[in-house]
C-alpha cells in the first residue's frame, strides 16, 4: 500500500474516534475510557510511522520548504503526545473538563490532519513519486504490525 494511502486511512480512523469520543456523555464512562485507549494507540502509531519512515524521506528530498512543514508536523505530533493527550488520559471521564479537553484534542488533530493532506502529501507525491511511497508503504504496513503487538502487550502487562 502506498504510504500517503496509509496514512490517510489512518487519520479516517481518529477522525471517527475522535466524532465519538466527542459525542459521548460523561455517564458513557466505559466507552470513553475505551475510545481513548483506542485514540491513544492509533495516534501513537500513526505518530511513529510518520516520523521514523515517511518525514525523515520528506525532509531529505525536499528543499528549505519541506524542512519547516517537517518541523512543524513534529512539533504538533509533540503537542499532542507530550502534553494534551496525558492531560486527557489523567482526566475524569465522568467530569465535564473531559469534554472540553476533547474538543481541544479534536481541533488540534483535526488541523494537523488537514494540513497534512492538503500541504505535505501532496508535495511528498511530487518529490518522492510513486514508486518510493510505494515501498514506504510497504515499511510502514510492516512496522505497523510490529508496534500494534507491542502496544497491546504493553496494555496486557
Amino acid at each position: 500500500m502506498n504510504a500517503i494511502d496509509l496514512l490517510k486511512a489512518d487519520h479516517e480512523r481518529v477522525k471517527g474516534i475522535l466524532s465519538q469520543l466527542s459525542e459521548s456523555t460523561d455517564r458513557a464512562i466505559k466507552k470513553r475510557t475505551e475510545l481513548l485507549a483506542k485514540l491513544e494507540m492509533e495516534v501513537s502509531i500513526h505518530t511513529r510511522l510518520e516520523e521514523e519512515i515517511l518525514y525523515p524521506a520528506f525532509k531529505q528530498e525536499g528543499g528549505k520548504d519541506e524542512a519547516e512543514m517537517y518541523y512543524e508536523a513534529k512539533e504538533e505530533h509533540r503537542t499532542v503526545d507530550s502534553l494534551v493527550l496525558p492531560d486527557l488520559k489523567n482526566t475524569d471521564p465522568s467530569q465535564p473538563e473531559f469534554a472540553g479537553r476533547v474538543k481541544v484534542v479534536k481541533e488540534l488533530l483535526e488541523h494537523h490532519i488537514e494540513e497534512e493532506e492538503t500541504e505535505m502529501f501532496p508535495k511528498a507525491r511530487k518529490i518522492l513519486g510513486k514508486a518510493k511511497l510505494d515501498e514506504l508503504g510497504n515499511q510502514m504496513e510492516a512496522v505497523k504490525a510490529q508496534y500494534k503487538k507491542e502496544f497491546s502487550a504493553n496494555l496486557a502487562a
